[in-house]
């Protein structure tokens, strides 16, 4: 069984900067892609931005630049450092993994509050 786990979150005040963890219990670069997502409270859950295995990245509109996802491959981890944080970006942030055969994997989430 897969397992993913964030870390990283916390709280930050408005403008501030965090990096998200997610350390995968298998090697990443067997996984089609990788995702970061959010969910608000009250709000549904929403892709922040993804990244394939070949390296090629979409992001929701709303990260402006701000947001960059990356992957280390030898340590399986998947990173999200989040530059200028806004109080809209409070959420709970998951980490997702698309395997090849169509399984989607996710972790528990770590939640990020934004401070005005």
């Amino acid at each position: 069984q897969v397992q993913l786990v964030e870390s990283g979150g916390g709280l930050v005040q408005a403008g501030g900067s965090l990096r998200l963890s997610c350390a995968a219990s298998t090697a990443i670069f067997t996984f089609k892609a990788m995702a970061w997502y959010r969910q608000a409270p009250g709000k549904q859950r929403e892709l922040v931005v993804k990244i394939t295995n070949g390296g090629s990245r979409n992001s929701a509109d709303f990260v402006k630049g701000r947001f960059i996802i990356s992957r280390d491959n030898a340590k399986d981890i998947m990173y999200l450092q989040m530059n200028a944080l806004e109080p809209e970006d409070t959420a709970v942030y998951y980490c997702n993994a698309d395997s090849y055969s169509g399984v989607h994997y996710w972790g528990k989430g770590t939640l990020v509050t934004v401070s005005a």
